[in-house]
Formats: structure tokens, C-alpha cells, sequence
């Protein structure tokens, strides 16, 4: 397995670039200004000021979550990106003087945590069921191994595997250390990647134990329970599945408990099988894979539908209204995707990645990326909103910031580093797993070859690739083809191809000897899906959401007006579609009749028998992720259908 970085790639899509230059322009700074209390109107962040504080440069109190310094952390790392894509002197600039800060701030041991260097220094690693010390690790591990591969600069990573080595001290199966691992998982796939930089399998064991020691008896969160003599029970009524520590993970068949740490978790388990040649992780995986992606995961690719512990309920129980479907988690699931697809290249995963990315994901934020969801509902009424405390939750708009700021900086460093999903390498194979435009090189069979992708995706379904090999050279191009695709066709040098026989796990496998020049055109075919959910999640019955491509649509309020819920389409209702340049940043709307349920014939009477009076409407739909751009007002995915 060979990851292809994103240092190989050079993004020039309209849809990503664009995105990336939001990034850049708007998120980095935007962002900075957050974590440095410079924004007016919000919640303060303090996250640089615990920094200088722990650093001694400043006097003052901790303020925040325990896990403010990876708002920091993700920031570096959305900064290495963006580095990767392209220079930008100032920026580095900016994330070199914050490593110089870190420097400051560690201890003489290797130890960088501001909570407990500066508001408990005496309880380090005194309640890791809680206090996120190895989670905030994590994220700064990842940071520096992004930094190190963006600049070639190596002071963040010694400054790193300084706090590593230190963990590593600390935690182990030996006698002398400790058996526990960390409440909120991170660490276990950040060790991964240092791993991959270093070729110290130390950190790979390391993450191999917090993940194989988690859920033992007995329970390391009940022994630190006991020696901390805390008296009072667990907040969380479900236990320890909160932290996927109720069972040993190879005893885990069905994802639970709060979903980020679920999918962080199972990113770690992927990478470990993969690493470690496993194959009863690797089935473990699998088997939540399927329990995620077919029984408890919305059509936009968002999970974790409790409010309640940000948390997984059960099989089925997807209601759209009170969803919680965080944007971390979205994040989380696209990073597990991508994993389970460096395990094996299979279309289901890359279909996943693919939905969360133009889906559940992106509409954490704005069109400019200056105001973010936490939570990303699939049905939201104002008024619902502003009365009931169960809605409380679901804010119908973005907001500036918040005091728990872990999903903007997140958003950030996955748009940043979006090209490392397009591409996993095998020996001499290259796997196309997401479409948009790229310029890129790598190596196959020991030669260099340049690789020019071509598209106006998600919006249409051509696609064109364009290899130069610097000598005639035999390797496989293996295209996917998406779950969603009625129809595609292949094309090598403008002869079609019959690729069905050479399909394998949902992609075409195009084995031959390329020659500079060589061009394959894909098309897919785009047409407007009508999708409804399994019979067992009762929320969707008789409704229908609409997709078209990889992008799931919904309807705004801006356009029909208020009661969304009174709106049937039609089984035979003609849909088609139309991109529109000037609105919500150039997107395909889908439009067709549908119809209404008239209130006014009902006067005072709240129930009567008679027949409903419908009336003919012009109905317009919207991609998902763009919702919320325009004039605040309630949106649907899921729409009545009339039979």
C-alpha cells in the first residue's frame, strides 16, 4: 500500500479549488483571528493565550475545553496543507512562530498539554476517561507529521516524538507502565502516521496497545475512577460504550456510543490491519463498516444521530428533525473510508467517502467558510427550533464560532488536504477513486508518470485522463464506478471499451501498456435519482429525497414558502435540471411539478374528513450543503410522496 500525498498533486477543479482558496483566504485567517480572541461577538478561544501562558511569556488562568490546544493543532495542520498545495510565505511564517511557541511550552520530560501544565500540574494522566491529554497528543502528532511532509522543516516533529517517546515511557503492556488509553480516541491513528514518517514501529505497537487494551477487565476507567476516590456515577447513562471501551474492539459488531471517537477508532483499527497484515481486525472493521453504512448512517453521509452523547442510538433510528449528525463525524467517516480503501479497493467505501465529502461534511460551513454547523439536520422548522428543548440543538443558522470549536478547524484541514483521497497506489496499480480536475506525478513500475484529470464534477459526469509515462509502461488504471451510476462508458484513445468483464469490487480495471498521451474518457451518466430509505426507519416512509450524481438535494423555505411539510411530489412528476452560475456559487437545481396542501379550506377546524385540496406548485431543490446561504428559513430533505 502507497498513499499518494498531497506534495504529488495539484488541485485545478473548479468545485475543490475554489474550496481550498476559501481555505487559504478565508478559514486560515479567519480562524487565527478565533484562536487568538480577536473576533468580535463570540465565544473567546484563549487557545494561543494557554499556550504563551504554560510558555511562561504570559501570566493568567487555563480557559476553555480540556482539549482547546487541538484547535491549535488542527489549525498547524490545515496550515501544512495548504502549504502542500502552495507556498505562502506568511502563513508559514506564522505556523513556524506557534512551533516555537510548543517548544516553549513542553516540559523538560516531553510532556505539551496547557490543561494540566497550567491549571492541574500534579494530575497528568489522572483521569484519561475525561481530559482528552492523549486526544490533544494525537492532533498535535498529526500536525507535526502534515508540517514536516509539507516544508521538509523537522522542528515540529522533534518536538513530537520528544511527547511520544515520553508517552510511550508511560503507557505499554510492560509492568512498569500504564494499561490505560485515552477516552476520546485520536492518538491511535495519529501514532499510525508518525509511524509512517519515522519507521519506528514503536509507535505502531503503541497504537496497537491502546487500541487492544481498550474495554479489558478489569476496566482501567474504573480504576482511575477509584484512585481519584470519585464517588459520583458516570454522566453518561450508556455506560462505557460512550468511549467504545464497554467490550474489547474485535468483540465489537455494532458502532455505538459517540460517533467521532467511533470513526476515529475504526480509522486506527484500518490502518493497524493493514500495517499489521490482521485479518481478524480487518473483519472487525467490515462488520462495522456494515452496521455504520447500512443501518444507522443518513443519505447525506451524516452519523451519529443522538443528541444525547453526540451518539449512535440504534439500528434504524434516523430521525431527520433532531438528528445531531455532527460535521466531525462526517470527517471522521471519510477518514475511515479512505482507510478501509488502502485495505482493499472496493466501491462501497469510496461511495461513503464520496457522499460525506459533497454532503455531510461540507455543509458544516458557508459558501465563504466564515460560519460553521456543529450539527447538520436533515429537517429543521425555526419556529420547532426556538420552542421545543429537544430542538435546542439544532440552530437553523451557522454560527460565527463556538466555545467547543473542534468541527471549523476540522472542516479546514480536510478541504485543505482533499487531494490525498483521490488516489491510492499498489505496487503497479493506480486507483481513481474520486473525480475532479488535478495535475499530478508518481512513480509506477519504476517509472515517473504525469497523470492530467479533467472534469466539471459533481455537475457532470465527464470525466478525461490524460497519461504521459516518461517510457512506455504496463501498469493498471482502475476506475470507479460509482454505486449511484446507471450507465457509464470507457473510452481508451477514443475507442469504447467493454469494461464489464474487467470490473472487479466496482472498478474497471484498465490493464495495458500506456503510452505518452494515452487518454481515457469516462462518462457517467447523471440522471435525477429518486431514493427512499429502508421500511424500518420510520421517519423516511412514503417520503423521497432526491440525488443526482453524488449530491443529495433538499428544499428551502426561500424558495416554497413556509410548511414545506404540506409539499407531495409526485411519483410521476418530471424532474430535470438546470445549473445556475449566479446562485450559491454556480450549482445544478433540480426543478418539476409538484403539489401543495391547502390549509385555507380547513378555516378554524383543527381535524374534519373531507378530502385534502391540493394545488400545483413549481417545486426547486437545491444541493444539501448549500442550504442556509440565502434568507434563514426551514429546509427538508426528505419530501412527501405522492403515490
Amino acid at each position: 500500500m502507497e498513499k499518494v500525498w498531497e506534495s504529488h498533486v495539484k488541485i485545478t477543479d473548479r468545485f475543490w479549488k475554489k474550496r481550498l482558496d476559501i481555505v487559504k483566504n478565508q478559514m486560515i485567517p479567519y480562524q487565527w483571528e478565533a484562536l487568538n480572541d480577536r473576533l468580535p461577538d463570540t465565544e473567546p478561544s484563549h487557545a494561543i493565550e494557554n499556550f504563551r501562558i504554560a510558555a511562561g511569556e504570559s501570566e493568567g488562568e487555563f480557559y476553555g475545553m480540556v482539549f482547546q490546544d487541538s484547535d491549535v493543532a488542527k489549525w498547524l495542520e490545515a496550515v501544512a496543507f495548504l502549504l502542500e498545495n502552495e507556498p505562502d510565505a506568511k502563513w508559514e511564517t506564522t505556523a513556524d512562530e506557534v512551533i516555537d511557541l510548543l517548544e516553549k511550552a513542553q516540559g523538560a520530560d516531553g510532556y505539551l498539554n496547557t490543561y494540566y501544565t497550567v491549571k492541574e500540574p500534579d494530575q497528568r494522566w489522572t483521569n484519561l476517561r475525561d481530559h482528552h491529554e492523549l486526544y490533544c497528543a494525537g492532533h498535535l502528532i498529526e500536525a507535526a507529521v502534515a508540517y514536516y511532509r509539507a516544508t521538509g522543516k523537522d522542528k515540529f516533529l522533534h518536538i513530537i516524538i520528544r511527547y511520544a517517546d515520553y508517552i510511550e515511557e508511560t503507557f505499554g503492556p510492560e509492568n512498569h507502565k500504564r494499561k490505560g488509553y485515552p477516552g476520546h480516541q485520536e492518538i491511535e491513528l495519529a501514532l499510525v502516521k508518525l509511524y509512517e514518517v519515522t519507521n519506528n514501529h514503536k509507535y505502531l505497537k503503541l497504537s496497537e496497545f491502546f487500541i487492544e487494551e481498550r474495554g479489558k477487565r478489569p476496566h482501567y476507567f474504573d480504576l482511575e475512577k477509584q484512585a481519584r476516590k470519585e464517588e459520583k456515577p458516570y454522566w453518561f447513562t450508556g455506560g462505557y460504550r460512550y468511549s467504545q471501551s464497554h467490550l474489547p474492539v474485535r468483540e465489537q459488531e455494532t458502532a455505538t456510543g459517540h460517533a467521532v471517537r467511533a470513526v476515529y477508532m475504526y480509522s486506527a483499527m484500518a490502518d493497524l490491519a493493514a500495517y499489521t497484515n490482521d485479518p481478524s481486525l480487518k473483519e472487525t472493521c467490515e462488520k462495522l463498516w456494515n452496521n455504520v453504512t447500512n443501518k444507522q448512517m443518513y443519505l447525506t453521509a451524516g452519523i451519529g444521530s443522538m443528541e444525547y452523547g453526540e451518539a449512535f442510538s440504534f439500528d434504524y433510528d434516523l430521525p431527520n428533525d433532531l438528528s445531531y449528525t455532527e460535521t466531525c463525524a462526517s470527517i471522521g467517516l471519510i477518514f475511515w473510508a479512505k482507510r478501509m480503501l488502502d485495505l482493499e479497493a472496493h466501491h462501497k467505501y469510496a461511495d461513503v467517502m464520496e457522499r460525506a465529502l459533497y454532503n455531510g461534511a461540507i455543509s458544516g460551513m458557508d459558501l465563504d467558510g466564515r460560519t460553521f454547523f456543529y450539527v447538520n439536520p436533515l429537517e429543521v422548522v425555526p419556529k420547532e427550533v426556538e420552542s421545543r428543548d429537544e430542538k435546542k440543538h439544532v440552530p437553523p443558522v451557522r454560527q460565527k464560532w463556538y466555545g467547543c470549536a473542534c468541527c471549523p478547524p476540522n472542516l479546514a484541514r480536510l478541504i485543505a488536504s482533499i487531494s490525498h483521497y483521490i488516489y491510492t497506489k499498489r505496487e503497479e496499480e493506480i486507483f481513481v477513486h474520486l473525480y475532479m480536475s488535478n495535475e499530478n506525478n508518481m512513480e509506477v513500475g519504476g517509472h515517473q508518470v504525469e497523470i492530467k484529470q479533467k472534469t466539471n464534477y459533481p455537475w457532470d459526469g465527464e470525466v478525461t485522463i490524460k497519461l504521459s509515462p516518461e517510457v512506455d509502461t504496463s501498469f493498471t488504471l482502475a476506475l470507479r464506478i460509482p454505486g449511484w451510476a446507471t450507465k457509464a462508458d470507457v473510452k481508451i484513445n477514443g475507442e469504447i471499451m467493454d469494461f464489464q468483464p474487467i470490473m472487479k469490487n466496482g472498478y474497471a480495471r484498465l490493464s495495458r501498456t500506456w503510452k505518452q498521451g494515452d487518454t481515457v474518457e469516462l462518462n457517467l451518466d447523471m440522471e435525477i435519482q429518486r431514493v427512499r430509505s429502508h421500511p424500518s426507519v420510520r421517519h423516511s416512509l412514503g417520503k423521497v429525497a432526491i440525488q443526482r450524481g453524488p449530491i443529495v438535494y433538499c428544499l428551502e423555505e426561500v424558495d416554497h414558502g413556509k410548511e414545506l411539510h404540506s409539499i407531495y411530489l409526485p411519483k410521476d412528476a418530471d424532474l430535470k435540471f438546470e445549473y445556475e452560475e449566479d446562485l450559491l456559487g454556480g450549482v445544478v437545481t433540480l426543478f418539476g411539478e409538484a403539489e401543495r396542501v391547502e390549509g385555507s379550506v380547513w378555516k378554524d377546524a383543527l381535524y374534519s374528513t373531507s378530502d385534502q385540496e391540493v394545488t400545483p406548485i413549481q417545486l426547486k431543490a437545491i444541493p444539501y450543503y448549500a442550504w442556509c446561504n440565502r434568507e434563514p428559513g426551514g429546509m427538508v430533505v426528505w419530501i412527501n410522496e405522492k403515490l
